[in-house]
């Protein structure tokens, strides 16, 4: 095996394997560490085999309202084992694909754990693999390592594998719940919650800060609040989890809100309070590279402050989406191969919340537009009013547009209800071209479809709103 290469990227997740390819089609010879599964965490147990998980909730849910569709459907069960064995196979099947393309652009895959050291153009990457070290060159390192779940051992907010999951430990449980604590109501927390209720387990959900959903639009989250609460969650907002522990019989936490304590219980709880930089053990101290808050500090481009070494993806921090790493990963080689590519603009990366309702958005909430000294126009389109999503049987939800009322430009986008993680995209390339609200008013939308609504909430915000 060759120990020189072009660029080395130490991690294979969407950032790293993305990048690698790229950086094959740019003509570099390019190698790969990865010390687990080809696909990191997002193709093993984050990003695809949970929405697996979803989709059976999803298909579940259907089959109990079958007689609003005019159907017969009695007697439906479900086989926990077997939802989670086809989660696994689906996580599996990405895996190999991800084998093909490393083999098909012509990139070496080296198993092992990575570190660097000092070298001449960039850090060395030294590999341990089966106690043996073998050291690698190139002209260029990026690490793309990613990032895990935050624990807060002090509160016993901390996986026992057992009891106290972390997301790994919810995709595979050893055990079925009877009844669920979710620490957190982001996007991994609501996701769980709403699988796991779907099956009819008791779920509750504790938020330290004052709504679900808190990156969110406020009206999007008031809404998700009261869709949760109909599908079974029960939502503890402005609480605080002081302390988490196992029992004979399944968990305690005690909790404060607004001065008060009382102790929760259940059969299980999940961890869900964030997200830290994979960081340790690469020896980035020795380096002197610069990090905060359990991340690797880079400029728009990926660079660190570390002559010839990289950083992309979730270690670099928020917001932690695997196509925010792509992309990331595709600005950062170019840029090394001089293409002069755009630098990351993250108030344009959509985020997807794949519950019961979906949530999606991308830009600037209606607060932080004002916040920013903007003089806003304001425009929502209820699923209610959309032929199709009442023909769909899914007629509750929203969607809300922000324009600067000035120039027309369209500031965000946020969207409660079915298939918004779908119908993100189109609001995001509008933001991306710079199209104006004229543009968006003056454009066909295909009927029926829910993409309709984007328009009408788009018509809504210069009092133009046709079927309301």
């Amino acid at each position: 095996m060759s120990t020189s290469f072009d660029v080395i990227i130490i991690g294979s997740g969407p950032g790293g394997y993305v990048t690698a390819i790229r950086a094959a089609q740019l003509g570099m010879k390019v190698a790969i560490v990865e010390r687990d599964r080809l696909g990191g965490i997002c193709l093993n147990w984050g990003c695809i085999p949970t929405k697996a998980l979803l989709r059976s909730a999803e298909v579940y849910r259907n089959f109990k309202h079958a007689s609003e569709y005019g159907l017969s459907a009695e007697g439906v069960k479900f086989d926990h084992e077997a939802v989670v064995k086809r989660s696994r196979g689906v996580a599996g099947r990405m895996e190999k694909g991800v084998q093909f393309l490393m083999k098909k652009n012509k990139i070496t895959v080296i198993e092992g754990e990575a570190r660097l050291d000092k070298g001449s153009a960039a850090p060395k990457v030294i590999v341990k693999k089966d106690g043996k070290d073998t050291s690698l060159e190139a002209k260029h390192v990026i690490l793309a390592t990613g990032a895990r779940a935050r624990e807060i051992p002090a509160a016993g907010l901390k996986s026992d594998g057992k009891r106290i999951w972390t997301y790994r430990d919810a995709m595979a449980p050893p055990e079925w719940p009877e009844s669920l604590l979710v620490f957190g109501s982001g996007a991994i927390g609501i996701e769980f919650a709403s699988f796991y209720a779907a099956f009819g387990v008791k779920v509750t959900v504790v938020e330290l800060l004052d709504r679900v959903l808190p990156v969110e639009d406020e009206e999007i989250s008031a809404f998700a609040k009261k869709r949760y609460e109909k599908e079974g969650l029960t939502i503890r907002t402005s609480t605080e989890a002081k302390s988490l522990k196992a029992t004979a019989k399944g968990v305690e936490a005690v909790v404060s809100s607004k001065g008060k304590e009382e102790t929760l219980s259940a059969t299980h709880a999940i961890v869900a309070v964030g997200i830290t930089g994979n960081i340790e053990n690469l020896g980035l101290e020795g380096l002197g590279v610069k990090t905060d808050r359990g991340h690797i500090v880079t400029d728009g481009y990926g660079k660190t402050n570390v002559a010839g070494l990289y950083a992309i993806g979730d270690v670099t921090g928020a917001p932690w989406l695997a196509h925010k790493a792509s992309h990331e990963g595709i600005i950062c080689i170019e840029a090394i191969a001089g293409k002069k590519p755009h630098a990351m603009i993250k108030e344009r990366i959509p985020g997807c919340t794949y519950s019961h309702p979906q949530v999606a958005s991308v830009g600037l909430t209606e607060a932080k537009a004002k916040a920013a000294g903007r003089e806003v126009k304001v425009g929502r389109f209820p699923f209610v009013g959309n032929g199709k999503a009442i023909a769909l049987g899914e007629d509750q939800g929203m969607v809300k547009v922000v324009f600067d009322a000035k120039t027309g430009e369209l500031l965000g986008a946020h969207m409660i209800g079915a298939e918004v993680t779908e119908l993100i995209q189109g609001y995001a390339i509008a933001m991306q071209t710079e199209t104006t609200e004229q543009e968006l008013m003056e454009t066909v939308f295909p009927h029926p479809t829910l993409s309709e609504m984007m328009h009408e909430a788009v018509l809504d915000a210069y009092g133009r709103v046709l079927h309301v």
